[in-house]
């Protein structure tokens, strides 16, 4: 789920890369130093009850609503373990901080593509660790199953894969949610907007069926912190901003899940899982009511995204962790917070543990597909690997991991509320389309960091009307009102073909929508030019028939992306607006005859035979004078009436003897100007 922490706060640090003992192997507890003994009041065991709290949390006294029953911590016994035989063990010194070091090819890679794309900074942790790769090559093994021809970059490899199914019929998709507790801003925005228009594409273009589950964040130390600043309770925060998050969603057109799914309403799933978890020796819980994952009984199996192993460091004589690099699965309450009860004490999830449970809920143990932000890339979706694959004791739980680049404010660094540089989702619409948007998130690969300006939006914004505006010009041919010179048929339907070859390609290429883009407009480049020798020739050979073709083939490009175009979403909203088309289209027929009326005495009644007396060309050249002068108020008027037009959004365009109209953005310089 997304979140603005910082690998500091998980505890994982990077450090060199020990042998570990014999037995390391999953569920073996190699290091015999530490034992499990009993807390106060309860019993030694193994494997913790299958404990299922109530999902009504306990609310703090003055909170208002009914709290479930908060049993004592002492009746549950505690299956943590103690800390005799780690304090016994020699204590290592806390290493200085260091640049990553890269030795030499082959073994190691030096600093990861993915770890580079987070954007650490290595050199500027407190007492960091030594970093070094991983001494073995984490192996992703690609799943039996359906081989889609698709090419997909995997953040396991590192590299593009191909896209197998288990599942031909459906492919299971986890995508990270929002922490709710303020409003989404544009970088939130990109990532989702960027991952509907590849879930769009294997739909629409590919034909797969997708089963897509989003987790929602409704309990964190930021909705808490947040609700306790406006004197309400949590839940009710938490309420206000997820349904603010999915109004934005539904603005930018992004696809609605086939499933939502709050952590407040797992809750007993999640003590559950982590029940399981500490019964396979990965967790332990701590007299203070903490429950933490044991990184080490890991052994090198983790770092399959960042390709390290983390090691731990002495903590502070208060924490109640055997290792730094240890992470929670549950939380200890504080006073006055929301919280539930379970058999270590009420409290709440670790952030990590929620999407484990909520996707192992839905999918079980294999996930074809797992989507986020690349700041989630470490530690959250490293340690949700680490959760499921010891639950569900596997080797491979997630076969892809797809993750979405930064959007930069240029000049400046990533978009973050941390950093107070964002715009919400809100205020960018009173400027730009969710359209605009879309385009824009089209013009660069979904793993690219990208950067924002206004610069940059009006040039997606004048790509749209540009296929705008070709569009309208391709439907006037078709109808008749555009005249050209005869059309190029043969080598606009080999462009066409060319061009669905291109975008499929381009589209199994990892979802390479920049270079889908250029197709298009290639593609329309072809359309245009030949479109563009206007003739006066009536009777003139047409080609309507591959116009048509094209226009349906881009129509339906951007539907698949979900884009619509201007004149379309202007028509489809209801039925009065489909009749102001018409009413459009007639009065803009209407003056183009009344200029054409207009044109023909501007132009001259036609040549004035040689063998005319004086007298006569006299008469001809006064009669045309005569006409000018009667008819000039009509052009007039005919060109006010473009100038009022535009006012309104609508742009009549002048081709000689015909005339053709389309929908302006707002805001465009023709708007304002009626130019």
């Amino acid at each position: 789920m997304s979140g603005e922490q910082g690998p500091l706060d998980s505890g994982l640090l990077v450090s060199p890369v020990r042998a570990l003992p014999a037995g390391a192997a999953l569920g073996v507890r190699p290091w015999a130093g530490r034992r499990q003994k009993a807390a106060p009041g309860g019993g030694l065991r193994e494997e913790a009850a299958g404990f299922l709290a109530s999902s009504t949390p306990r609310l703090p006294s003055g909170a208002g609503g009914r709290s479930s029953t908060n049993l004592p911590h002492s009746s549950y016994p505690n299956p943590g373990r103690s800390m005799r035989g780690f304090m016994s063990q020699p204590r290592r010194p806390i290493l200085s901080p260091t640049l990553w070091r890269p030795r030499s090819a082959g073994r190691c890679r030096g600093l990861p593509d993915l770890a580079a794309l987070i954007g650490w900074r290595l050199a500027g942790w407190p007492s960091l660790g030594r970093g070094v790769c991983v001494g073995r090559e984490k192996e992703w093994q690609p799943p039996p199953g359906h081989d889609t021809g698709i090419q997909i970059y995997n953040s396991l490899t590192r590299r593009k894969d191909p896209l197998i199914l288990p599942r031909p019929e459906a492919i299971s998709w986890y995508s990270c949610g929002p922490t709710v507790y303020d409003h989404a801003h544009l970088g939130h925005a990109c990532s989702y907007v960027q991952f509907d228009i590849i879930r769009r594409i294997l739909i629409k273009t590919f034909g797969y069926n997708i089963v897509m589950v989003m987790g929602i964040t409704d309990v964190d130390d930021k909705i808490i912190k947040r609700a306790t600043e406006m004197n309400i309770s949590p839940s009710a925060l938490a309420r206000f901003y997820e349904e603010d998050f999915k109004l934005d969603m539904a603005t930018l057109k992004v696809l609605p899940p086939t499933v939502y799914m709050r952590v407040t309403d797992n809750i007993p799933h999640i003590i559950s899982f982590i029940e399981r978890i500490i019964s396979k020796g990965h967790a332990y819980s701590t007299g203070k009511g903490n429950v933490y994952f044991d990184l080490k009984s890991r052994g090198d199996s983790y770092g399959k995204l960042i390709g390290i192993v983390p090691e731990g460091r002495v903590e502070p004589d208060d924490s109640d962790k055997q290792y730094a690099s240890d992470f929670a699965l549950w939380k200890a309450a504080k006073p006055q917070e929301i919280s539930w009860a379970s058999p270590w004490g009420n409290g709440r999830p670790g952030w990590h543990i929620e999407c484990s449970t909520i996707s192992s809920l839905v999918f079980g143990s294999q996930l074809d597909i797992h989507t986020g932000g690349i700041d989630l890339a470490f530690p959250h979706h490293e340690n949700e690997i680490a959760q499921c694959e010891v639950y569900h004791h596997c080797k491979q739980w997630g076969n892809y991991f797809l993750h979405s680049g930064h959007l930069h404010v240029k000049g400046k660094e990533k978009m973050s509320k941390s950093l107070k540089n964002y715009i919400t989702i809100k205020d960018f619409l009173k400027k730009f389309s969710p359209d605009v948007f879309r385009m824009f998130c089209m013009l660069s690969n979904y793993r690219s960091a990208i950067e924002y300006s206004d610069d940059i939006m009006h040039e997606a914004k004048h790509l749209l009307l540009g296929i705008a505006s070709f569009v309208d010009d391709a439907n006037a041919y078709m109808k008749g009102q555009l005249v050209c010179d005869p059309i190029r048929e043969d080598l606009l339907w080999e462009r066409l073909t060319s061009t669905k070859d291109a975008i499929k390609a381009a589209f199994a290429d990892d979802f390479d929508t920049p270079r889908a883009v250029d197709a298009i407009m290639d593609l329309i480049r072809h359309g245009n030019r030949q479109l563009k020798a206007v003739t006066k020739e009536v009777n003139c050979p047409r080609s309507p028939a591959v116009y048509g073709a094209i226009v349906s083939y881009i129509e339906n490009f951007l539907d698949t992306v979900g884009i619509s175009l201007s004149s379309r979403q202007f028509i489809s909203e209801n039925r009065s607006s489909a009749t102001l088309h018409s009413v459009v289209d007639e009065l803009v027929q209407f003056r183009s005859k009344v200029r054409q009326y207009s044109l023909v005495a501007s132009e001259g009644t036609g040549t004035v035979p040689a063998d005319l007396s004086k007298e006569a060309k006299k008469l001809q050249r006064e009669k045309r004078q005569q006409l000018l002068l009667e008819r000039e108020p009509l052009l007039h008027a005919c060109d006010s009436l473009r100038q009022n037009l535009a006012a309104y959004g609508i742009n009549i365009k002048d081709r000689n003897n015909i005339s053709t109209w389309e929908l302006l953005e707002p805001g465009t310089e023709e708007q304002k100007t009626g130019k």
